[in-house]
This record gives structure tokens, C-alpha cells and sequence, in this order.
């Protein structure tokens, strides 16, 4: 890595924090975008001072190599050895912090898990992994909030719609999008054999009304009754609401609050985040960007990850990762050492380009 490019990082560094210290907070907006870039370079600026130390004493230590003493000369060479392990660990860490984030890693997220092929097991499966990421954002101390359910009448889950709100969610969560598949033996078989079932989950950043405009003229609102499992009427008023987008025909729905207001306002939320996650894809195939630096972010009908109660074994088939940890998988537990495998294999294929 070039020393030069190290020592531009640390002039913009410099002078962010000069603009910060002598601007007029007037200007909210343009001070609050300052502060997250300086604070976004905080820990590359302190990896390039490292580097930049190292450098310095690896120039001293080549000098002593030098020397004629024989004992200062191999206690330099040593040093160097060293010093150039800790230069190259240092430098693979730095292209990693220079790789351009994902504007949206930073946002919320909206989660949809819906059972696949598999029937009531499938639905049990969807149950499962709405626990297990309500677990994980337990963990993270994230915000879990229902906006749409429709369940069975065995606990299962056809669908569920998840407003996940907190710290880089969508970062963390955006290796989730694809199939799950899961095996093992339901309770209603007899003999114990093993049946494999699916459930489909697909992970949207959180659109605001400023990233997508949404106008009223081109909304169809529909009104209708909201219904429980195996098609109940769990609400004696017309509150459930379903809109749909005319000019590109996505839908969204929400039933989960008595006031027509409250899921009117929901429904528009997960709208928007699909109309938005539609805008991105179209945007990054404009672009061109290399497929394969995507790690299933958003194909839901790729199959990603294999749950075997059996064995009581995960397998992500993306990166080959199988960990004997189910339960404690499915509790929320381990579902980040998965995660940190993914991001990985990620930043790994963008720094090979």
C-alpha cells in the first residue's frame, strides 16, 4: 500500500476537523454529515497511523541490518521479519476499511419470511426463523416490531412482515435474503422419517418518504376485513388495509392494528421499501456491477443455508460454513459467527477485483 495514500487520508482527517471545530451549527444538516464522515474515518485514520509508525521503525530496524555487529545485525533482522508480518496483517486490514460501504448497511430493515413448499411444516420452519432473528435483535438490542402476520392454526406462520429498527440492521441482516431449507422429522409422522421443507426470507433496507416519493394519485387503497388463522375473523371492524402502487404494481398489506390509520401507515412503510430495494437493484445493473461480488443479498429463490435437526447441524452453502450449533443457531445465539463468515467472504471477493 502506497505511503502516500496514507497520508491523504490523514490530511482529510486533518481538515474535516478543522471545518468541524470552526463551522456555524446554523447549517444542521451539512454539520451532522460532516461529523459522520469524520467519525466514519476514525478507525481507518488510526489503522494508517499504525501503519505509518510501523513503516518508520521497520526503516530503522533495516538500517541496523547494516551495522557489523554481528549480535546487533541478527537481533535487526529478527525486528524486520516481524515487522514486516505486522505490516502486511496491518495493510490487509486497511483494504478492507477502504472497500466503499453499502450506503444502506447503516439503515433499518424490513424482514419478510414466508413458508415454502412444505406445507404445516414449512409454516413451523417460518415460526422458527422468526424467533431465531427476534432472538438475535434481542441480542443486538434491536427494535422487533410486527407490521403483518398471517398464521396457522398449529402456531405455524405463513407469513410475517418485520420492522427491525437499531444499529446497522440491514448491514447485518442483508446475507439473510434466499431460501432456508430445513430437515427433519414432524411431529405428525409416525415413522420418523425425515421430511425437507422451505421457508423463503427476503431482507429490505427501510425507505424513507424522501428516498421514494409516493403520491397519493398513484395509490389504490383496499379496505377489508382482517382475518386470523385458518381465515377467522379476529376483527369485527374493516381495518386491514392493502395498497398497491399502480405504476410499478407492488403491493403491501397490513392487518395487525385495530386503527385503519396505524396499518395504513405501515402498509406505506414496507411499500416504499420495496418500491426503494426495486430502485437500488435497477441502479446497481446500470452500473454493471459484478454479480459475483454479491452474496446472496437478494435472491430469495437462491437456496443459501440447510437446517438438519438430525444432525443437529447449519450448513450456508454459499461459503461452505457448517457448524454442529443448531439450537443455539435458532436461539439467536451463533447466527452473528455465520453473519461474520459471510461479510468476510464478501469483502475477500471485492478485494480480489
Amino acid at each position: 500500500m502506497e505511503i502516500k495514500k496514507i497520508q491523504n487520508i490523514l490530511e482529510t482527517y486533518s481538515e474535516i476537523e478543522i471545518k468541524l471545530s470552526n463551522m456555524n451549527t446554523d447549517n444542521l444538516d451539512h454539520y451532522a454529515k460532516l461529523s459522520k464522515e469524520y467519525s466514519d474515518l476514525k478507525p481507518l485514520v488510526e489503522k494508517s497511523k499504525e501503519f505509518l509508525k510501523l513503516h518508520e521503525e521497520l526503516k530503522d530496524a533495516q538500517e541496523l541490518v547494516e551495522e557489523h555487529d554481528i549480535e546487533i545485525k541478527k537481533e535487526a533482522e529478527e525486528e524486520v521479519e516481524i515487522l514486516k508480518r505486522k505490516i502486511l496483517k496491518l495493510e490487509n486490514e486497511l483494504k478492507i476499511l477502504l472497500i466503499p460501504k453499502d450506503e444502506s448497511d447503516e439503515r433499518n430493515a424490513i424482514v419478510e419470511i414466508r413458508a415454502g413448499t412444505g406445507g404445516e411444516e414449512a409454516a413451523l420452519f417460518a415460526s422458527d426463523l422468526l424467533r431465531m432473528y427476534s432472538k438475535f435483535s434481542e441480542l443486538k438490542n434491536w427494535k422487533v416490531e410486527i407490521m403483518d402476520i398471517s398464521q396457522t392454526d398449529h402456531n405455524g406462520v405463513k407469513e410475517v412482515i418485520l420492522n427491525i429498527s437499531g444499529k446497522d440492521v440491514f448491514g447485518n441482516l442483508k446475507y439473510e435474503s434466499g431460501t432456508h431449507r430445513v430437515q427433519r422429522v414432524p411431529q405428525t409422522e409416525s415413522g420418523g422419517r425425515v421430511h425437507t421443507s422451505a421457508a423463503t426470507v427476503a431482507v429490505l433496507p427501510e425507505a424513507s418518504d424522501i428516498d421514494v416519493e409516493v403520491l397519493d394519485k398513484d395509490l389504490r387503497v383496499d379496505i377489508f376485513r382482517s382475518s386470523g388463522p385458518g381465515g377467522q375473523s379476529v376483527n369485527t371492524t374493516d381495518s386491514a388495509v392493502r395498497i398497491t402502487h399502480l405504476p410499478t404494481g407492488v403491493v403491501a398489506q397490513c392487518q395487525d392494528e385495530k386503527s385503519q390509520h396505524k396499518n395504513k401507515a405501515k402498509a406505506l412503510k414496507v411499500l416504499r421499501s420495496r418500491i426503494f430495494e426495486i430502485e437500488t437493484k435497477k441502479k446497481e445493473d446500470e452500473r454493471a456491477l459484478d454479480r459475483k461480488t454479491q452474496v446472496g443479498t437478494g435472491d430469495r429463490s437462491e437456496r443459501i443455508r440447510t437446517y438438519n435437526f438430525p444432525q443437529g447441524r447449519v450448513t450456508d452453502h454459499r461459503i461452505s460454513l457448517t457448524l454442529y450449533k443448531l439450537d443455539q443457531i435458532l436461539n439467536g445465539e451463533l447466527l452473528g459467527e455465520i453473519i461474520v463468515g459471510l461479510e468476510a467472504d464478501s469483502n475477500m471477493k471485492k478485494l480480489s477485483e
